[in-house]
């Protein structure tokens, strides 16, 4: 097996899961009880959380953890109470998030970095919460969240010099940021960071949200008031060990694990060139920006040709990747974040995400790239023998004979 979808998801780490198996066994108990072995499960899941807060350069109680990134995101919108304005290319789940606040979208360019003049013009008097990713999920795009928390922080005092009272309150979603870049919150200069256990060999079901002083949130599930009365229900013990370890690893090995993935990139993309070219076929178009990307991100485009089966023909050899999110893969929907950077429906149909990550070795780059230049070959030769001619697509059974094909 070749996996090559790692901002899908990660395989958990096994130091994580050596972590996590004790408190699914002999330390079992509930961290709310009052007696000693239930209190030091409580200890361990304090030490954890402060663990998964330092990677971030936050502390334990600057943390909710939720059961993910999408209830983190959710949380973190019950800041908003006028407008917001978020990327164009935001997750699904921000998007959804924002919509009962009136959202605006703010533009991207070709390679989905944010458009810095329009937010300028955007960032009016009413908006009250902005979120933009500190990466795309599909482009792999680092945004300059730095600059933005720095106009963000402008437009604050300009509202204060004029007597304006509505707050502003900047929010990221950094889940697939997490194990590639070192995070830091008052450098980036968050109010809200959005992490996920998922994306970085954790386990899934497991996030968290990290609360500047003096943001306030309204708690989406009520009960027993733990997280701070923000997030009621019995503790993840076990998610949160795994979250801790799978951090602090990534903390660690940050910059071998950048480098490893750079360079399995570079071969990949280079191989990939190399053997379509000896196909006689056109070098992929490549997405997302050169300079500004996640090191494991490559995103590419075969205008013209279906994605979804060159997923199929490679998902025969075992060699698995994705057209882009799998939520919107799995809805079948047409890519709003490569509808946003103005790519063409011919050039979206034909756009794969490939990401790589612990699952990969170097001397995969080489076969994966060889099996994709073949399925790419193939199905243009495929597409090229059932393309009708104008007099075979003037009658009813020539069509009947393109939806058989189609569907093969």
């Amino acid at each position: 097996m070749i996996y090559l979808d790692h901002a899908a998801a990660t395989p958990v780490l096994p130091a994580a899961l050596k972590a996590m198996t004790p408190y699914f066994t002999e330390q079992f108990f509930n961290p709310s009880a009052p007696y000693l072995p239930a209190k030091r499960v409580r200890e361990a899941y304090q030490a954890a959380k402060d663990t998964i807060a330092h990677t971030i350069g936050a502390k334990g109680a600057d943390l909710i953890i939720t059961a993910g990134a999408t209830e983190s995101i959710n949380l973190a919108f019950t800041a908003c109470h006028h407008r917001a304005l978020v990327l164009a290319t935001e997750h699904a789940a921000v998007l959804a998030a924002a919509a009962p606040h009136h959202a605006t979208l703010i533009p991207v360019t070709r390679t989905g970095l944010i458009d810095l003049a329009a937010f300028r013009k955007l960032l009016t008097d009413e908006i009250d919460f902005v979120s933009v990713s500190l990466a795309n999920n599909e482009l792999g795009t680092i945004q300059p969240l730095a600059e933005i928390s720095a106009l963000v922080r402008a437009a604050r005092a300009d509202r204060l010099a004029h007597g304006l009272t509505t707050p502003l309150y900047l929010h990221s979603d950094a889940s697939q940021a997490l194990s590639l870049l070192d995070l830091n919150v008052a450098r980036l200069g968050v109010d809200l960071l959005t992490i996920n256990a998922a994306k970085c060999g954790g386990p899934k079901g497991v996030g968290a949200l990290y609360q500047a002083h003096g943001v306030p949130l309204q708690a989406l599930t009520l009960g027993g008031g733990q997280e701070r009365g923000l997030r009621s229900g019995t503790e993840n013990v076990p998610g949160v060990i795994g979250f801790a370890v799978a951090t602090a690893d990534a903390k660690r090995h940050l910059g071998t694990h950048r480098k490893l993935y750079q360079t399995l990139n570079a071969r990949f993309r280079q191989a990939l060139t190399r053997e379509l070219a000896a196909l006689g076929l056109p070098a992929p178009l490549l997405l997302g920006h050169p300079k500004h990307q996640l090191a494991n991100f490559c995103p590419v485009s075969f205008p013209g040709l279906d994605a979804e089966r060159l997923i199929y023909r490679l998902e025969a050899q075992e060699i698995y990747l994705s057209t882009g999110a799998a939520c919107a893969a799995n809805k079948g929907t047409k890519s709003h974040v490569l509808t946003a950077i103005g790519l063409s429906d011919s050039e979206i149909a034909g756009s794969l995400r490939l990401s790589f990550g612990a699952a990969n070795t170097l001397d995969q780059a080489e076969p994966a790239a060889q099996a994709l230049a073949a399925a790419v070959a193939a199905e243009a030769a495929r597409q090229q023998c059932t393309t009708p001619t104008s007099a075979q697509s003037a009658t009813p059974a020539a069509s009947t004979a393109r939806q058989e094909s189609r569907h093969a």
